[in-house]
């Protein structure tokens, strides 16, 4: 049976990562700060089991991850946002921004990669933003992150690929989920967002589990430091 950890899985799309892995055969690592949502989530599952840690603390990742008993799929969704223009942003929100987003997933990344060289391959999976390509007007630090992101997707599938570690991204567009959620309750704006899509919809996090699990797959097996964006 394939294992898959997904960091930021107490809720939003991370929630709906875990679940959609679950149903696809996964025993999941829901891997969250907060420890009774991971429970919670877990709980749901076939075959879930929390794992609490900050994602930005190296030994505490390291030690859920041997904790969880090895590892084929990461999936680094965890993520925080503060919004704001730049020339207002303080320095402190915008080392945690850079921390939770990016640092982090060269964390997650380098302890799972560990795990894999060790095993022969696996696949990890980093979920960027559609900001980190075409950043929007009080993004703050999280387009910066999610724009490294990518760049840190690119370097590690280049790095890694002699391993068999597959390194790819996930780009989400215009979302109703997670982070995003709050911003579509107001109906100028949904209205708005909506018709700036050519396929005229808010995506849902449903649209963002189809792509993670298809890069996970063995159907993108000969697919590495790709960024799929799905809006």
């Amino acid at each position: 049976m394939n294992s898959m950890i997904v960091t930021g899985a107490a809720n939003g799309i991370g929630r709906a990562i875990a679940k959609g892995a679950d149903e696809a055969g996964y025993r999941v690592g829901v891997l969250d700060i907060f420890e009774n949502e991971a429970e919670e989530v877990a709980s749901g599952l076939a075959k879930g089991e929390a794992l609490t840690c900050d994602v930005t603390d190296p030994e505490q990742v390291a030690e859920v991850f041997t904790k969880f008993g090895g590892v084929d799929v990461l999936v680094n969704n965890a993520g925080i946002l503060r919004t704001g223009p730049l020339i207002d942003h303080e320095p402190a929100d915008f080392r945690r921004v850079v921390d939770t987003n990016l640092s982090a997933v060269f964390i997650a990344a380098q302890a799972a990669a560990r795990i894999m060289r060790e095993k022969g391959g696996g696949s990890i999976i980093n979920v960027s933003s559609i900001v980190g390509i075409h950043p929007s007007p009080n993004s703050g630090a999280y387009a910066a992150a999610k724009g490294g992101v990518l760049a840190l997707t690119q370097h590690m599938s280049v790095e890694w690929g002699s391993y068999s570690i597959r390194v790819n991204a996930v780009a989400p567009g215009f979302i109703e989920a997670g982070m995003s959620e709050p911003f579509y309750q107001n109906s100028v704006v949904r209205e708005r967002r909506a018709g700036a899509v050519p396929l005229g919809r808010i995506g849902s996090a449903e649209d963002i589990v189809k792509a993670v699990l298809f890069l996970a797959s063995d159907d993108a097996a000969y697919i590495s430091g790709e960024n799929l964006t799905v809006d």
